[in-house]
């Protein structure tokens, strides 16, 4: 008797649903290499309209990761079986596929995501026991799910980094009779309008090529130039987005840098190459350090890491102030430039990126929820785990790092001396002289320019800072301060290490390390 055919199946037959997320590539992922070894393989996005609904998330967002899904669908048609795109809530979906081929087992990549999608995982997760679904989830970074110490985690990190990639599946075998859906458009999510003219173009081919200009001919004065909004622009790796969207796994790039490494050394290349890498290396690293305390305590995302700063700034923010800083009306030159300059391409350099929100929390004393939404929704690179964990760290709510205030115009003096960024990006400045450019009211002329065409600052930034450190410090004084500080640290800070970026295991000690001027993901 011949073997009963359903949906293009065998009867008995275990269809592996592979539901890709953030990581939309064929290249080393874990959980579509591992299915396919264990039988017929559907590869599924869902498009959820509710996420793409949520305060974060943009338009330029969903535009890049449309142009991934896109790259991502080619692939898998070259493999043979073409990625099945639908629209709606993932549990919905899931179970129409259960409905349709009867036995299904799930497959994705573990996710630290923002907190509306650690909800819907938790929903899909019960969904699965309930209707009898094996799900399985594979880490696909350095990031550990359920770590119950902080101790061991960087030689961890360097062991997956270090472990091969995984292959791609020679041909996948394609499921017939099953509509492969469109990708949508933003106006079918009910996204708003986003302008983004320069965000970068979304994709694994174009990942690749940012990151071999990088490794080869852009990144010698990275350690240099990381700083600057304008060299930064063109040096840094600007490999962020396509890492979280996983167009390219971290382990991959990882592994390009160790090998890149090793050719400068071997071939004695200097001329700020090998320094550069090492930066960049140890940034990678970083990366997954911050993610990690958002997947350990994902209230990070809504509220005060340190309670003790619960209500210390109004909870309701000051809408004229709020609104002159997303808009880049502060006043304040260079803060303005930087904001403006976000908005038109999607991502700046992460000092820039520490400014604008010390901006927000400090001078213009606003709660760090909105304006924080604000740069996310900006972020073509949005990471909800580097995000929410600079983010309280900028606006000094954690309670174990540094105040830093940054000052405005020695940000601008120090980046931009001769206000080539300010002028590009605020035309309004352009007959200002350059002694004047992050100081405009200083000039005789300012008369000409502002309150015309650009606005006086909108606060006094030394006086303003001034009040705001009283404030932020006068909270730490206390022995019960100190005391929640410490178990946040035992939580969530790095350990010491002596660090070997050729790929080699890390030495670790068992003591803490004091995260007062912990080093940021700036890739």
């Amino acid at each position: 008797m011949s073997p009963t055919i359903f949906f293009g199946l065998l009867m008995d037959e275990i269809l592996n649903i592979v539901w890709f997320k953030r990581d939309l590539r064929v290249h080393d992922h874990p959980a579509l290499s591992r299915a396919t070894q264990r039988g017929r393989v559907l590869p599924v996005y869902i498009v959820e309209p509710a996420l793409w609904q949520q305060p974060d998330l943009s338009g330029r967002q969903w535009a890049f990761t449309a142009e991934c899904l896109a790259g991502l669908r080619e692939d898998l048609l070259r493999l043979g079986q073409q990625l099945i795109i639908r629209v709606g809530d993932a549990i919905s979906t899931l179970e129409a596929l259960r409905l349709r081929y009867k036995t299904i087992r799930l497959w994705s990549h573990e996710e630290t995501g923002n907190g509306w999608t650690y909800q819907r995982d938790r929903g899909v997760a019960a969904w699965a026991r309930q209707a009898g679904v094996e799900w399985v989830e594979i880490p696909q970074s350095g990031v550990i799910r359920r770590l119950k110490s902080r101790n061991g985690w960087a030689r961890n990190w360097d062991q997956r980094m270090a472990e091969p990639q995984e292959s791609v599946p020679t041909a996948l075998c394609p499921i017939d009779n099953i509509d492969p859906g469109v990708i949508p458009a933003a106006r079918d999510l009910a996204i708003a309008d986003d302008l983004c003219p320069e965000r970068q173009k979304g994709g694994r081919e174009a990942g690749l090529n940012c990151l071999d200009t990088f490794l080869h001919t852009r990144g010698a004065p990275y350690r240099r130039a990381m700083s600057s909004p304008n060299e930064g622009a063109v040096h840094c790796s600007r490999l962020s987005p396509y890492i979280a969207l996983g167009a390219l796994s971290l382990r991959e790039i990882t592994q390009a840098t160790w090998a890149r490494q090793r050719d400068l050394k071997q071939n004695n290349i200097k001329g700020g190459w090998r320094g550069s890498m090492s930066s960049f290396q140890g940034r990678l690293h970083w990366r997954d350090h911050f993610i990690q305390k958002l997947e350990d305590e994902p209230r990070i995302e809504f509220e005060n890491l340190h309670p003790a700063y619960n209500g210390l700034r109004p909870t309701e923010p000051d809408k004229h102030r709020l609104k002159a800083w997303w808009t880049g009306e502060t006043g304040l030159p260079f803060v303005d430039a930087c904001m403006r300059s976000l908005r038109t391409t999607g991502w700046i350099n992460f000092r820039m990126r520490a400014m604008l929100m010390a901006i927000a929390s400090y001078h213009l004393w606003l709660d760090w929820r909105k304006p924080g939404e604000h740069l996310a929704r900006m972020f073509v690179d949005y990471e909800p785990g580097i995000h929410w964990s600079q983010v309280q760290m900028q606006s000094g709510t954690t309670g174990i790092n540094t105040v830093r205030i940054y000052n405005p115009v020695k940000q601008g003096h120090d980046q931009d001396p001769s206000g080539i960024f300010v002028r590009k990006w605020i035309p309004e400045l352009a007959k200002v002289p350059d002694e004047f450019i992050h100081e405009p009211w200083k000039w005789a002329q300012a008369g000409t320019v502002l309150d015309k065409v650009y606005p006086f600052p909108i606060v006094d930034y030394r006086y303003a800072a001034k009040q705001a450190r009283e404030k932020v410090w006068a909270v730490r004084k206390t022995k019960e301060f100190k005391d929640k500080a410490n178990a946040v640290v035992a939580k969530h800070a790095s350990r010491r290490k002596r660090r070997n970026t050729q790929s080699q295991p890390t030495r670790e000690t068992n003591q803490l390390s004091l995260p007062l001027n912990e080093k940021v993901p700036v890739i």
